[in-house]
């Protein structure tokens, strides 16, 4: 059962640009020796992913994403190299997966007439019922 929107678009390892760096936090002389850390970065305009997909991707309202389109993502979670990489392409296809989902195109709907009158019989009374509220005139 694979439709259209089930389908899986995968990130393409030519579009993506990483760089290591020394991790920040724990882990003792490995965290100042090793460079462990990665940062990914992803210019969506650049990709070969599908227009629609980028234009959907480049709206989302991420931080990560730059002005210029640029999605950079820091991994650094794990003390090994290795893993942090895959965790950072495990987190843009996350990412993308999310992106690729097509919005439901809203269909405006009309109250129904019952409904309509319904409001109008409940106005009445509320009306009737503040109006015998008012002052009584002795004549």
């Amino acid at each position: 059962m694979n439709s259209a929107s089930e389908r899986k678009i995968e990130v393409s390892a030519d579009d993506v640009v990483l760089s290591f760096m020394r991790s920040s936090g724990a882990g003792g002389q490995n965290v100042n020796k090793v460079e462990t850390a990665v940062y990914l970065s992803f210019d969506i305009g650049a990709s070969s992913l599908p227009d629609a997909l980028k234009q959907r991707l480049l709206a989302t309202r991420d931080r990560r994403i730059s002005k210029g389109g640029v999605l950079g993502i820091r991994a650094q979670r794990f003390r090994s190299q290795e893993k942090n990489r895959e965790d950072a392409f495990l987190r843009l296809q996350a990412l993308v997966d999310g992106a690729a989902v097509e919005p439901a195109v809203r269909r405006p709907t009309k109250p129904k007439r019952s409904a309509g009158v319904k409001r109008l019989e409940k106005k009445g009374r509320q009306s009737r019922k503040k109006m015998l509220r008012g002052r009584v005139d002795p004549d």
